[in-house]
Formats: C-alpha cells, sequence, structure tokens
C-alpha cells in the first residue's frame, strides 16, 4: 500500500514516528492483521514491525489480539486522535510551566543584575577551553546523585572522557541518575556514536533531539554548567558559566525533563533520520 503521505506527515506532527504512522494507517483499512500482514501492507521492515506495534499497543492506539497468531486492530480514528491530542496538550502544559518556572526565577537576577557592576559570587565565567574542560571534570565528579546533559559539538573533554564513564559507573552503583540528550548528528558521526555506546554500557540514559538550545550540564540540581555562543567575543568563541545556585539549577532541570520527554531513543531517532534520508532521495 502507497501510504497517503499528507496523513502521516499528519500523524507525525501529534508524535508518531513515520512508521507508527503508516502501520496504523494500514490497520485502520481492516479488521485486523497479522504483524507480517501489516508490514508488508505499510511497507514498514519486518525487522522492525513488532516494535512498532509494541509503540502503538502502549499508545492505546492499537490493540493485540493473542492467540496461534496474533493479530492487531486499530482503535477508532476518533479516540486515537483525542489521545494523540491529549498526549500533545500535556507536553505543552509541561512547557508553559518550566516557561513560567524559569520566568519568575531569571527575572530577579536578571533585576538584581542591573544594580552590580560585579560578578555575582555564585557564577564562574569561563572564557579559556582548558578551564571549560576542567569545570567539566569537576561538575562530573562532584554529582552525589544525578547527573543531566545537553552533549552537542564542540567538545571540551578527551574524547574517551574517562572521568565521565567513572563517574557514570560510579552513579550508577549508587542507584543515580544519568541521563544525556545528543542531537541527531551525533547518529552520523562514529567517534561520537562509539563515546554513547561506551557511556550507555556504563550506565547513562541517551535519547536524540533533531536540536538543543544550547550545552548544559546539571548535577544533583544544584550546580549548572553551561556553554553558549560568544557574540561578544567573536565568531566561534564560547562563553561558560559554572553557577552554583540550586533554585536555578531546579528551573534548568524542568527545561531538561521537557526536552529528554520529547526526544527520542536511538532506535527511534536512527530510523527518523533514514526517513529523512529517503524523501531527499526521492526529491533528488
Amino acid at each position: 500500500m502507497e501510504a497517503d503521505e499528507g496523513s502521516v506527515n499528519d500523524l507525525v506532527e501529534l508524535g508518531l514516528s513515520r512508521y507508527e504512522s503508516r502501520v496504523y494507517l494500514a490497520l485502520v483499512r481492516r479488521d485486523s492483521y497479522t504483524a507480517a500482514q501489516v508490514a508488508r501492507e505499510a511497507e514498514v521492515p519486518r525487522q522492525r514491525i513488532y516494535d512498532v506495534l509494541d509503540g502503538l499497543v502502549r499508545a492505546q492506539l492499537a490493540v493485540a489480539h493473542r492467540g496461534r497468531v496474533a493479530t492487531f486492530t486499530a482503535v477508532a480514528p476518533e479516540l486515537a486522535l483525542t489521545r494523540l491530542m491529549n498526549r500533545q496538550r500535556e507536553s505543552l502544559e509541561r512547557l508553559e510551566k518550566v516557561s513560567a518556572g524559569l520566568t519568575s526565577m531569571l527575572l530577579p537576577l536578571w533585576a538584581d543584575g542591573r544594580a552590580h557592576t560585579d560578578p555575582l559570587d555564585y557564577i564562574e565565567v569561563l572564557r579559556d577551553q582548558r578551564q571549560i574542560a576542567e569545570r567539566f571534570a569537576d561538575i562530573q565528579e562532584q554529582a552525589g546523585s544525578e547527573l543531566l546533559t545537553f552533549c552537542m559539538p564542540p567538545f571540551v573533554a578527551p574524547a574517551a572522557n574517562t572521568s565521565g564513564i567513572k563517574a557514570t559507573r560510579r552513579l550508577r552503583r549508587a542507584k543515580g541518575t544519568v541521563r544525556a540528550v545528543y542531537t541527531h548528528d551525533a547518529l552520523a558521526d562514529e567517534e561520537v556514536l562509539e563515546n554513547v555506546r561506551r557511556f550507555t554500557e556504563a550506565g547513562e540514559e541517551a535519547r536524540f533531539a533533531q536540536h538543543l538550545p544550547l550545552k548544559l550540564v546539571i548535577a544533583d540540581a544544584s550546580l549548572v554548567l553551561c556553554d553558549m555562543p560568544d557574540p561578544v567575543a567573536g565568531t566561534g568563541a564560547t562563553t561558560a558559566l559554572y553557577i552554583e545556585h540550586p533554585a536555578l539549577a531546579a528551573c534548568l532541570r524542568l527545561a531538561f525533563q521537557s526536552v529528554w520527554e520529547a526526544a527520542e531513543p536511538m532506535r527511534e531517532a536512527a530510523e527518523l533520520m533514514e526517513d529523512a534520508a529517503l524523501e531527499l532521495d526521492r526529491e533528488g
């Protein structure tokens, strides 16, 4: 079946992956399908079909009928679309809460900054790459229960980042949390991807997003290291801020959680990139 690309794109906008969209559109056309039948009908690789169907079942957009051969049925479109819209509303509500929290937190800091000419004593401004790398190593070592990271080039730590691997293993042994969001570009960089695999083996939870606002590390909702382009210092230069401020760190942690919720695991991110490449090939 040649899926209606307009309908596929609409379902992607509502939060489904392209494979999930194609499979759901195939399911609505018949009372039930086996996995093999719907894979053929939706033109989805056989090795991916069970993951896609499981995702639709978990999202309550399809129903699995167990038997000698399992079959799958689509949930009625009006109910399925209502559930997808509810998920989007919940995501928007989370972002609104994050925005309100950041606004209430940052406005006093901004107002206070208008009255001072000296740097705040809980903020350290770094421009030297060596110092930034040292602070990055410090914040990983100081993390006691949680380490959250937005990872994007250019990277200041050595490619191996052995101190980060040790910190990840230490935190996971202590039942702590280590999470990182990478950009989709990492999937096309073998060196970065290998580093992601090493951290995943050490216990890091990794997800991928199309874009990240800035490089960011948050430890224990109290320490922050963020790196951003510096329009004052010149093109290509960066300024890093090392901040010891639990209230600000807590707000940035909410922002991280919102991006984390919307990001995809490695397999789904790779699938999206594969779909985008195929579409470019067709257009070319």
